[in-house]
C-alpha cells in the first residue's frame, strides 16, 4: 500500500430479524378509552347542534305562519266588508229599481198575512191488548 491511496474497508453486521413488538394492553385500553369520551363528545355535540337547528327552523317557519295569518285576516276584513256592502238593502233597492225594472210598493199594495195558529196536537188514542 503506498501513501497516496489508503483504503479499507468497513464490514458493518447488519441483521435483518424482525422485531416483534409486545402489545401493550394498559396503551389499548387508554386509546380506546379516548375513542369512547371523543365519539360520546362528539355525538352529544351533533345532537345538541340538532336540536339548536330544529329550534331555529321552526322559529322561521311560526314567523312565516304568523305572517299568512295576518295576511288571510287581512283578506278576511276586505271579504267581510265587501259582503255588507253587497247586503246592503239601499243597494239592493237600488239594483231592482234600475236593472230589474221593479217598482217600489205605494201603501195600498201592501197586504198583510196573518199567521194561523197551528191546532193543538189530537189526544192519545188508547191501544187494545190482546
Amino acid at each position: 500500500m503506498t501513501g497516496d491511496t489508503f483504503e479499507y474497508a468497513i464490514r458493518k453486521d447488519i441483521r435483518n430479524n424482525p422485531i416483534v413488538r409486545e402489545v401493550d394492553r394498559e396503551r389499548h385500553r387508554d386509546m380506546w378509552r379516548t375513542v369512547a369520551v371523543s365519539v360520546l363528545l362528539v355525538s352529544v355535540l351533533l345532537f345538541w347542534a340538532w336540536q339548536h337547528f330544529e329550534l331555529l327552523r321552526h322559529g322561521y317557519r311560526l314567523e312565516d305562519i304568523q305572517r299568512e295569518r295576518a295576511a288571510q285576516t287581512e283578506i278576511n276584513r276586505h271579504l267581510r266588508l265587501e259582503i255588507d256592502t253587497l247586503r246592503s238593502p239601499t243597494r239592493i233597492e237600488r239594483l231592482a229599481t234600475d236593472r230589474l225594472h221593479m217598482v217600489s210598493p205605494g201603501a195600498d199594495d201592501a197586504s198583510v198575512i196573518e199567521r194561523v195558529a197551528p191546532s193543538p196536537a189530537p189526544p192519545r188514542s188508547a191501544v187494545a191488548r190482546r
